[in-house]
This record gives C-alpha cells, sequence and structure tokens, in this order.
C-alpha cells in the first residue's frame, strides 16, 4: 500500500475481505471455496483494479474463479470482470501504471525466486527483476535454477514434508551460492517456507517480499502523472 499511494494510486483496503479460497479449491473442497469466492466477488466488486501481493492468489482469482464458476453463466460473467480487473503487484506497477522504478533505494545483492503460480500461470518473470534492476543500490544477482519450486506448494508441503524439505533444501543452496543478502519473491507462501528454513539453518540470508524492498527509502519523483484507483 505504501508502495502504490506513494505511486499516486488511490487506494483502499475492504476490511471485511477474507481468504480467495483457493486453499478450499487445491483441498478438493469446490462447494466451500464456492461460498468463500462468492465473498470475495462481493467484497471487490466495482470497477477499481484489484492489486493482489501474491501470485498464487491472483492466479486463483484471475484463472481458477472461471473454472469454478464455469456451470453457472451468471456468476461466470461476474469472476471474468473481476479476473479482468485483477492484477498481481508486480504487473500492476509496470504494466497498468508503466513504472519500473518507484525511487527505492536497498544497498545490497538481491537475488530472485521465481513464484511457481506467478510464473507458470501468469507468465510474470520480468517485470519484478524490472523492479529490482530499478532500486538504487541493489544489485540483482540470478540463483541457479531460479524458476524451480521451493518446496511450498500449499497443502503439498504439508501432505508430503520429506519431500517438500528436500526441494527446499536445494532452493536454499542455491540462494547461498548465488552470494545474494537477499531472497526476494511475490508470493507470502514461498516466503514463508523459505524464511522458516533460513531462520532454523542460522543462514545469513534474508526473505523478503518485493514490495517490501520497493517501501525501502521509495517514493516517485514530484510531477508524475495521476494513477487509477485501486
Amino acid at each position: 500500500m505504501k508502495v502504490l499511494r506513494r505511486a499516486g494510486v488511490d487506494v483502499t483496503f475492504p476490511a471485511d475481505q477474507t481468504c480467495c479460497g483457493q486453499v478450499g479449491y487445491n483441498g478438493g473442497f469446490e462447494q466451500e471455496a464456492r461460498e468463500v469466492a462468492l465473498h470475495f466477488m462481493d467484497v471487490f466488486d466495482g470497477d477499481e483494479p484489484v492489486v493482489v501481493p501474491s501470485g498464487s492468489c491472483a492466479s486463483m482469482i484471475k484463472i481458477f474463479y472461471l473454472d469454478l464458476f464455469a456451470d453457472d453463466p451468471v456468476l461466470l460473467e461476474r469472476a471474468q470482470r473481476l479476473s479482468e480487473r485483477t492484477h498481481e503487484f508486480s504487473d500492476f506497477l509496470v504494466n497498468v501504471l508503466e513504472v519500473e522504478n518507484v525511487g527505492a533505494a536497498f544497498s545490497g545483492t538481491v537475488t530472485y525466486h521465481d513464484a511457481c503460480h506467478l510464473l507458470r500461470e501468469l507468465h510474470i518473470s520480468a517485470e519484478p527483476r524490472a523492479l529490482i534492476e530499478g532500486v538504487s543500490g541493489a544489485e540483482l544477482a540470478e540463483m541457479t535454477d531460479s524458476d524451480r519450486c521451493c518446496g511450498f506448494g500449499g497443502l503439498f508441503s504439508v501432505k508430503f514434508p520429506e519431500v517438500s524439505a528436500a526441494i527446499l533444501g536445494e532452493k536454499l543452496e542455491n540462494i547461498e551460492a548465488s552470494g545474494a543478502e537477499v531472497v526476494v519473491a511475490n508470493d507470502c507462501g514461498c516466503l514463508m517456507h523459505m524464511r522458516g528454513a533460513l531462520s532454523r539453518k542460522g543462514m545469513r540470508q534474508r526473505a523478503m517480499h518485493i514490495a517490501e524492498l520497493l517501501a525501502s527509502q521509495s517514493g516517485l519523483a514530484v510531477g508524475q502523472p495521476e494513477r487509477p484507483e485501486a
């Protein structure tokens, strides 16, 4: 919200919003997911863009709501309108606001993790990298296999903890080998998974959401054009 507001966007945060329904949907509880999704559509009904800070949530709204309501033409139309208005955070900044430099400053080396839903469902990869490169003082160091899963996968990490931990172990090795002090991602699930392991292992690297990085001393120059509401 800080980054968007400093980019000139009038941001509101509906207090009665809840989960988008992805957890239930992925677990096979489609009816329960529909109920949560209906509430979500009611809360975010309107014409404003909906900006989402997590690629997995954004893909649920933009792609899987269309599957969830495929058998109901009225609800499907509502879902399609919401899908068109919904943007993942970096996508909104780069492709809607056409901003790559938000005036942020950060001293250090940063590596980037491509979250699965963000990359494979929404095909967003260049946008977050452009934003990182626009941060004054930050050096982007690509890790090996940045596009490989971190092992979280939502319910996957609960059902298959040993496999999840093995995948995560490879990701941590690649983060360390990159030489970066910070690993940045655009998905809250990935960040929780990696941050927990980094802490448990006593590693020096930090896991940071891209919004946190962009909020570091952020602020657009005076005279930027007015931006749409979100």
